[in-house]
């Protein structure tokens, strides 16, 4: 059966599709009431919070963001709806603005959401390569086996993979983090869905709790030191209430995990070759990037990409010593282990979660946007005058467990509130361990529950949300009573 397009056109009536679309670009069009004076000249920015604009931006937004918490069940990657929507609303705002004779303004501020992305998006870059590179070298693999191997019961084992996902996520990021420990209890936990279940759980707490008290933890706290807004060193004073935050549902899950001991496993991971010289490396970029932050007053990117230059090195160097036969004895082979194909630092580029870095420029232009048109400082006199700062830092991270905490801090970087160090402080540390409140909170949870389908779900997640909510709790009063000098 053949489709006669041009009978389908003539079928449907263009009358009414034409009116709508007529409509709409003559709303776009009409003289806007009042003028903002928030962001550069008074006179050239426009408040679009009661024009057709700004009430088509939210629903272009909150559509676009639906679609980004719907990704489990309809498999569309979370860049694709953020990055049509962030043409759409900066398309928008610059046909007002350019109606109204203001054609450079609306530019201006796209440039400045473009310069704060670059910079994101080049040190989370150089981070994914360093991970991809280590991951590569069979370091985490290593790490699994011999925890595997150990023979550890449940119980050590909840404790260990919690442990360790609170001390790895400060270093690589926690999505990264939850997904090794998460590998482990797969490995060890066939036989016990149970103690899988409550360990995921366990590992999505303690991987952003771990990410709240350090620059390289999680994206939120990555943007506030990249910021300029709390140094490097002031981050660790969020170490003990990350701690309670971690250890109260912790302890709480503890006594139920089957008090058993799973059989154990012989496989053995041989490191490839320069595993840990890359590690060490991983390490010297990131005191390049604080050295060039503290030191030299320059952006930490800067010094990323520095360190970037050391892994391409050391690559090469790989490349220029790799064995080409290893037709000789065992033990030599386990030492040039890797060698058979060369080390290739672009393919490490290219590994990178590309998805996720699109991601954060379709937020952070969309967030932008509805910044640019007047909703944030609208927000922001709300929360942070109406409400004060301290029940709305407490908000912000309740509201990370619904919507991802990175376009919740980025909206409030966007405010700028007047706050002191200690409410910074609080808002970084809520932001990161709040989406811990549901499995949909943070990429940690949503990751694992693809990767444990079945055994670690939304619901399984959500019998233990009053455990978290109670760490939750604990680690704000804790950081108001520790830190208290700092309000």
């Amino acid at each position: 059966m053949r489709l006669d397009l041009g009978a389908c056109l003539r079928e449907i009536n263009l009358k009414p599709i034409a009116v709508i679309i007529a409509t709409f670009f003559t709303l776009l069009l009409l003289p806007i009431s009042a003028l903002a004076s928030g962001g550069g000249d008074a006179t050239n920015h426009l408040d679009l919070t009661k024009h057709i604009v700004g009430y088509a931006a939210l629903v272009v937004f909150a559509i676009a963001y639906t679609a980004v918490m719907l990704e489990e069940f309809t498999h569309l990657r979370k860049s694709k709806p953020v990055l049509l929507a962030a043409g759409i609303i900066w398309a928008m705002i610059a046909v007002v603005y350019a109606n109204h004779g203001f054609t450079h303004e609306a530019e201006q501020a796209v440039r400045h959401n473009l310069l704060e992305y670059a910079e994101l998006l080049l040190f989370l870059l150089v981070a994914m390569t360093y991970i991809n590179a280590l991951d590569e070298r069979l370091v985490f693999d290593a790490l699994r086996s011999w925890l595997v191997s150990k023979g550890f019961g449940y119980r050590k084992l909840f404790w260990l993979t919690g442990i360790l996902a609170f001390f790895i996520s400060p270093i690589a990021d926690n999505l990264t983090t939850a997904l090794l420990m998460c590998a482990v209890l797969m490995a060890v936990g066939v036989n016990s869905p149970k103690f899988v279940s409550i360990g995921c759980v366990n590992i999505v707490v303690a991987a952003n709790a771990g990410g709240a008290f350090s620059p390289f933890g999680d994206i939120t706290t990555l943007m506030v030191w990249q910021k300029g807004i709390v140094d490097f060193f002031t981050f660790f004073l969020l170490f003990v209430p990350a701690v309670v935050n971690f250890l109260i549902p912790a302890t709480i899950m503890h006594f139920f995990i089957p008090n058993e001991t799973p059989s154990g496993e012989d496989e053995s991971v041989v490191t490839k070759r320069g595993a840990r010289r890359i590690l060490l490396l991983f390490l010297a970029t990131i005191t390049t990037a604080v050295c060039f932050h503290n030191f030299l007053h320059l952006p930490p990117v800067i010094g990323m990409m520095t360190g970037l230059a050391y892994l391409q090195l050391f690559g090469f160097y790989l490349r220029k010593t790799h064995h080409k036969d290893l037709s000789f004895s065992e033990e030599k082979a386990n030492e040039v282990m890797g060698d058979v194909v060369p080390f290739d630092i672009f393919r490490k580029v290219a590994r990178a979660e590309w998805d996720t870095l699109l991601f954060f420029y379709g937020v952070i232009l969309c967030v932008g946007g509805l910044g640019f048109i007047g909703y944030l400082a609208l927000t922001s006199e709300v929360m942070y005058v109406e409400w004060g700062a301290t029940t709305a830092n407490v908000m912000v991270g309740i509201l990370s467990a619904i919507v991802d905490n990175i376009p919740v801090m980025f909206a409030v970087l966007t405010m700028e509130p007047e706050m002191s160090q200690g409410q910074w402080l609080l808002v970084t540390l809520t932001a990161g361990v709040g989406g811990s409140l549901l499995s949909i909170g943070s990429a940690a949870g949503v990751a694992l529950m693809g990767q444990a389908k079945g055994k670690y779900t939304f619901f399984s997640h959500l019998k233990w949300t009053p455990a978290i909510a109670l760490g939750y709790a604990a680690s704000i009063y804790t950081h108001l009573i520790i830190n208290k000098s700092m309000f």
